[in-house]
């Protein structure tokens, strides 16, 4: 647990993204501090798997909880933003910005002990999290169990629940379907699964002219290539295992715990009203 030296505990806040390893990371805080005392959060995309909301309910049973959904009310779903024009960058992805990371800004206050859910695999990214967020007292009890991906879907399942219908078919994480991070071998699995997601995306490619993977090309140089000119046996998604270190993840961040710092005074307000659906 990291925190500052004269801050005090308020709220605890158990980041969930219908994902295993924010599931566990979830279980872990409520067997550390009590269900009376964490609030689970959920910001929700609009563009998720619908089996999300079963795996939802079975996990609020499991865990006896209630997990709160917030919502930018701007958008419908991440069409929405990337429709203004930018799909990805070294950032992260603008989706992430809007549905989640203001979402989260908007509800945060400056005393909340924040839950994450990154696994053993992930110190690396929890520490430049936690270097690049100072204001922020955050708990990762995945990393201080030693739990890996693996070892959490195994507890899920070892529960007798049904995993997310994205992890059953086969994909690394339970992200929105068509994530503008997941790079050409996650585009043709997108390809086979979800044909008309796929041609969506394409079609949008070509509206911005933007492409969001690359090729080498023969002078070995990384190029763009568009979803319509993608190989269909390029990338090596099928060949990820679990503990792959390359697999996407979307959470809250979208690889924004590289961000520089951001400064903060008291507590933190996003100009954003928040829908809420219990």
């Amino acid at each position: 647990m990291r925190t500052g030296p004269n801050w005090k505990i308020g709220r605890i806040v158990c980041w969930w993204s219908a994902g295993g390893s924010s599931t566990i990371a979830l279980k872990l805080a409520l067997e550390k501090f009590g269900k009376d005392k964490v609030i689970a959060v959920y910001c929700d995309t609009g563009s998720e798997h619908y089996d999300n909301k079963r795996f939802q309910a079975d996990i609020e049973k499991w865990l006896d909880i209630k997990v709160l959904v917030l919502k930018n009310p701007k958008y419908k779903d991440v069409w929405e933003v990337w429709d203004k024009g930018y799909l990805t960058g070294p950032a992260g992805a603008p989706c992430t910005g809007e549905m989640k990371r203001k979402v989260r800004n908007s509800f945060e206050l400056y005393d909340d002990l924040q839950i994450f859910g990154y696994d053993a695999d992930e110190v690396g990214r929890a520490k430049r999290f936690a270097t690049n967020n100072n204001e922020v007292m955050a708990y990762f009890p995945l990393i201080e169990s030693g739990l890996k991906k693996v070892d959490i879907l195994n507890q899920i399942s070892n529960a007798g629940i049904v995993l997310p219908m994205m992890y059953r078919l086969g994909y690394l994480n339970n992200n929105c379907i068509g994530c503008v991070k997941g790079g050409a071998g996650y585009w043709n699995k997108i390809r086979k699964d979800f044909p008309d997601t796929f041609e969506r995306m394409s079609n949008l490619e070509i509206k911005l002219d933007v492409a969001i993977n690359k090729s080498y090309a023969g002078d070995k140089k990384r190029k763009r290539v568009f979803l319509k000119d993608l190989p269909e046996d390029l990338g090596r998604y099928k060949e990820l295992g679990l503990n792959e270190s390359t697999r996407i993840s979307c959470g809250l961040f979208c690889g924004q715990e590289d961000e520089q710092p951001r400064i903060r005074v008291k507590i933190r307000k996003m100009n954003i009203k928040l829908k809420q659906a219990i």
